[in-house]
């Protein structure tokens, strides 16, 4: 049986993804498929679906009976190599919940991310002081110090991100409630945190949206959520939203369409980037 992984990097979807075309282009089934390597057919959906780490053995025995050629065979098989290393985030297993593991790989990966959220500051935008106020509120379940502190520690870790040459663009919608819910009783918090998020509405790659409540409601008032699109052709664009205690991912065309449709209608009514940059200095005084 192929080892068990807490979650795929990008890498492992993209290829299991590709393992699946190849496969059908060679007009074999899974059953078909797990005969050359001896195995069950379900240890071959488990590789396409990036449920399982990719073993370099079977790997070359499947592009053999899918009849890939040696050089794009090799290539492959680098590609799958790199895939298997654990990214950086895993040194934050102890604390890091499986369900999440896959975001921060996506978000890593993703060339454009949109994200709504009604309740917070998205952690890619937030302070120390903010995140941890908002660990300590009980957010995640652990409420230690040191398991709070290495959460804040993972979240200032991911925001390296924007600092990248090749960042992401960082499209949010807030809803006004966010800025205007205090986190904590200390009121620099607060402002330091918006200072933060003006700072950030002045970047190239980041735009800061602000559902106000003047506006009145809209399609996308259930729970937080995010939009990853990719450069990678084989990765289609795909959805995450959480719940209480975990996550789904989404990427059936339909499912993508429709939160893409309530991402687009929020854009419209939301405040534009200078109606958000106002809100954010009137909010501030307020702290």
């Amino acid at each position: 049986m192929s080892e068990r992984r807490p979650a795929p990097t990008v890498g492992q979807v993209v290829l299991g993804r590709r393992l699946q075309e190849l496969r059908e282009k060679a007009g074999l089934t899974r059953e078909q498929a797990a005969r050359a390597l001896r195995v069950a057919g379900a240890t071959v959906r488990r590789m396409e679906l990036a449920e399982v780490a990719l073993k370099i053995p079977y790997v070359q025995v499947l592009l053999a009976a899918y009849g890939v050629g040696e050089e794009e065979a090799a290539a492959f098989v680098r590609l799958a190599e790199e895939a298997n290393e654990p990214g950086w985030w895993q040194r934050y297993h102890d604390v890091l919940p499986e369900w999440f593991s896959l975001y921060v790989s996506l978000e890593g990966a993703a060339r454009l991310i949109r994200s709504y959220e009604p309740h917070f500051v998205p952690g890619l935008l937030q302070t120390e002081d903010y995140a941890r106020a908002v660990l300590e509120a009980g957010t995640v379940g652990q409420t230690g110090p040191e398991a709070i502190e290495r959460h804040v520690a993972l979240r200032m870790d991911r925001q390296r991100l924007l600092e990248r040459d090749d960042a992401p663009h960082l499209w949010v919608i807030i809803e006004e409630t966010v800025l205007r819910r205090p986190v904590s009783v200390r009121g620099e918090v607060m402002r330091a945190q918006l200072d933060k998020l003006l700072e950030y509405t002045e970047r190239d790659r980041v735009t800061v949206q602000v559902a106000e409540f003047a506006a009145g409601p809209h399609p996308g008032t259930y729970a937080p959520f995010s939009l990853f699109r990719f450069a990678e052709p084989e990765l289609p664009d795909m959805v995450y939203t959480e719940y209480l205690t975990g996550a789904l991912y989404l990427d059936s065309r339909k499912e993508v369409s429709a939160h893409l449709e309530v991402l687009d209608h929020m854009t419209a009514r939301a405040a534009s980037a200078e109606r958000t940059r106002t809100l954010l200095r009137e909010c501030r005084e307020q702290y």
